[in-house]
């Protein structure tokens, strides 16, 4: 798995409602290539992405392994929920699946997590979320990732959940002016359930915030959730 020059190579995938993306990182986690994106094939089923991915890893260079992060909850490289793809993702083993279409090693865990993974400064309790398709979450304590932590599918405000109040298509039908007058109702409220030292924003919609955030609260590039592919392989 090393190279002549000591180094690791790892393709780092993102996979979305809207797109997949894939880079590949160095050893230290640097990026060794730009980010390529492909449009999420829809129905979003799991061979059509998988082949998307295999697609993008085949113009990324060479690599030695592999980390996905997958919006849904994954359990030892299985995807057990997939609310914004398909139906037919409950059950994948997107792991052994993807590395044997790649004759890789290959690790899976959910975005939202993947994604935090690259933004925190591991100290005390750190929430990231993550804007896009749906409504990500990931929460760690002293750097220790709680695993799958769904919460973007409990509820917020009038009846529905941060999800349905703050995905995309919400943002689409009701403005970015009232979409980030929820969001900063979302902050307050996330602040008094988790009492957290710093919240993470990423996401392709973090883009869209724009009001003055508490000291605390940070927003973080798109790009983080392929950047910490690299701690999938730090055991």
């Amino acid at each position: 798995m090393v190279e002549d020059h000591g180094s690791i190579r790892t393709l780092s995938v993102d996979i979305g409602g809207s797109g997949v993306k894939a880079m590949v990182l160095d050893i230290a986690g640097k990026p060794l290539t730009e980010r390529a994106r492909l449009e999420t094939p829809q129905p979003a089923k799991p061979e059509v992405v998988i082949n998307a991915i295999v697609v993008l890893a085949a113009a990324q260079g060479d690599f030695h392994r592999v980390s996905v992060g997958f919006p849904g909850v994954v359990r030892c490289g299985v995807t057990e929920t997939a609310v914004n793809l398909h139906p037919d993702w409950i059950g994948c083993d997107l792991a052994t699946i993807l590395s044997k279409q790649l004759n890789k090693p290959v690790r899976v865990i959910n975005d939202a997590d993947m994604q935090g993974l690259g933004a925190i400064a591991g100290l005390g309790v750190e929430l990231v979320v993550t804007l896009g398709t749906g409504f990500g979450s990931a929460l760690f304590v002293n750097g220790t990732l709680v695993p799958n932590m769904e919460m973007g599918h409990h509820p917020f405000r009038k009846g529905e959940t941060y999800e349905q109040q703050l995905r995309r298509a919400a943002l689409e039908r009701i403005g970015e002016k009232k979409w980030n007058r929820r969001l900063e109702k979302a902050i307050a409220s996330l602040q008094h359930l988790f009492n957290y030292d710093y919240l993470y924003i990423g996401g392709g919609e973090a883009v869209k915030v724009n009001m003055h955030l508490p000291l605390n609260v940070k927003l973080i590039p798109n790009v983080t959730g392929l950047l910490g592919g690299i701690a999938l392989w730090k055991d």
